[in-house]
């Protein structure tokens, strides 16, 4: 049957047109094009054949089935089809965002809400919808706390109708993982989902957090249908009442009432729900949700101070009875010893550990930051959990192309010192008349903060030079170095290892730049009066 629906498609087609539109790899590139003939001129010849000859016979897959075509594949100079260049390109797509500061939630309090109905069963996203949501949420999981370390996140699902709590709000990865481990191996998909039975558990679990953080619900929905027990749009309301943000990633189509909830929820904002194409697609919609969302001008609220602890690592204390000893060695040596055996609870989880941080308001030990005190509710952190939450505020600007006509200035990248393409003859000739119009439009793009569409389009090129040169510093990285700055360390390397007093200055100036909107512009670094 199979074998009938593939000739029939191929049949519809020319030779010319076929072969001319498929990208083939190898030596074998001959040798498909006969055999897509061969497969045209059978058909329509020998269609009555019995199924054990149609079984033995070589036949050559349909254009859908194998390769890209050509017009999807980006070619060279010479007119030769380059795969890299498409990878580079796709990876400048991801990395390219919108750079401008915004006031940010940093300490957020999240739900994940996961779709577990029998339209999770669906083969459509391999191996199926459950198990590929069930790895990436490990994914999110682990890449939300890295991106917001001192926020907060629990877990629910939608199943036989009903919601059910998987984990409560927690700032401990491990636990969350751990519960999704458990939900894979326990529990398979059932029923219908219920988007008002979720809801209604969310706004629960949410009517503790505090006013100075955020309030999200993130949903996984993969069914075309809600079954509710009363009127779901009394719930939206009640969530638009208490402050709460719903986001969602669809896995089969848009649905009119998630359209609606997520707007509304989110002040007329459609962004927030998204339906995945496919499975590279359904992870970038899903990692795109660790990023703090905006505040809303209707949001904020007057500034106020938050009291927080930033305990240091302590072990715990031993009870050492000293015996009769005229050698002060060896006191010192049982000291030692029972200083190395000694263990204490924590007050967080009640088991027994050696080493742990003290509430510096009433000095009760937590066995792990960012955590809350049990006993006097005092927010615990270190320094660098509030370091790494501020790259979201003050985000590294995307780096421009370079081209040939300024490449030359460098021959290996800043960072990591991989060797550069060399400048071709014929682009060296040429060099000095465009050095003056190049260099003019590259202080535009430094100067210009990237807002429109078009301007947009023009970071979103690849470098023909292959180098991306930082507006601030100036210095030239590679692809690899630009993804790696832009979404790990959310700095430049360049910008950060200058060291010169004149350049300092200046790349203080630079990052204190107002842009057009009187937003002060950080490129990833804090400032602090």
């Amino acid at each position: 049957m199979a074998d009938d629906s593939d000739g029939e498609y191929m049949e519809n087609y020319s030779d010319d047109d076929l072969n001319d539109h498929r990208v083939h790899n190898g030596p074998d590139r001959d040798a498909s094009r006969l055999g897509g003939r061969q497969l045209a001129q059978s058909h329509g010849s020998n269609a009555a054949r019995k199924p054990r000859d149609r079984k033995k016979s070589n036949r050559t897959r349909a254009a859908w089935e194998e390769g890209k075509f050509t017009w999807d594949v980006p070619e060279d100079e010479e007119g030769n089809v380059s795969l890299s260049a498409f990878l580079e390109a796709e990876k400048r797509r991801r990395l390219l965002r919108d750079t401008t500061p915004l006031q940010r939630g940093i300490i957020r309090h999240l739900v994940l809400v996961l779709d577990m109905s029998t339209a999770m069963l669906e083969k459509d996203l391999l191996p199926n919808r459950f198990r590929l949501m069930i790895g990436y949420a490990v994914e999110f999981v682990r890449e939300y706390y890295e991106q917001n370390p001192i926020s907060q996140m629990g877990i629910v699902m939608m199943r036989q109708g009903l919601a059910k709590r998987i984990s409560e709000m927690s700032g401990n990865p491990a636990v969350l993982v751990d519960r999704l481990r458990e939900l894979e191996k326990d529990k398979e998909p059932d029923g219908d989902p219920s988007l008002q039975n979720a809801l209604e558990m969310c706004r629960g679990e949410l009517f503790h957090a505090p006013s100075h953080g955020t309030r999200e619900v993130l949903i996984i929905y993969g069914a075309l249908l809600s079954s509710d027990p009363g009127d779901i749009h009394d719930t939206i309301n009640s969530l638009i009442s208490d402050r709460i943000r719903v986001s969602m990633v669809g896995l089969a189509a848009q649905v009119a009432i998630c359209a609606e909830l997520c707007s509304r929820t989110n002040g007329g904002n459609d962004s927030c729900y998204s339906v995945a194409k496919d499975e590279p697609h359904f992870r970038e919609l899903f990692l795109a949700k660790t990023t703090p969302p905006a505040t809303l001008q209707a949001e904020q609220s007057s500034a106020s101070l938050l009291m927080m602890g930033f305990p240091s690592r302590t072990k715990a204390e031993a009870h050492f009875e000293p015996k009769q000893t005229k050698n002060p060695a060896e006191l010192e040596l049982r000291r030692e010893a029972a200083q190395k055996d000694a263990i204490s609870l924590c007050a967080c989880h009640h088991k027994p550990c050696r080493e742990g941080y003290l509430c510096t308001r009433c000095s009760t030990k937590v066995c792990r930051l960012p955590a809350e005190c049990p006993a006097c509710g005092l927010t615990l952190i270190l320094s660098t959990h509030l370091a790494r939450s501020y790259h979201h505020l003050f985000p590294l600007r995307n780096w421009v192309t370079v081209s040939w006509s300024e490449a030359h200035s460098s021959s290996a990248c800043f960072s990591c010192l991989t060797p550069f393409p060399t400048v071709p003859k014929s682009r060296e000739k040429g060099r000095t008349k465009d050095k003056e119009s190049e260099k003019e439009k590259n202080e535009g793009q430094a100067a210009t903060v990237k807002t429109n569409t078009d301007q947009t389009k023009d970071l979103a090129k690849i470098s023909e030079s292959g180098r991306y040169a930082c507006v601030v510093c100036s210095n030239h990285f590679c692809i690899d170095c630009d993804v790696f700055a832009h979404e790990v360390v959310h700095n430049c390397p360049g910008c950060q290892s200058d060291t010169r007093a004149a350049a300092k200055a200046q790349a203080h100036l630079d990052a204190a730049e107002v842009t057009g909107d009187g937003v002060t512009h950080a490129n990833g670094a804090m400032i602090v009066d």
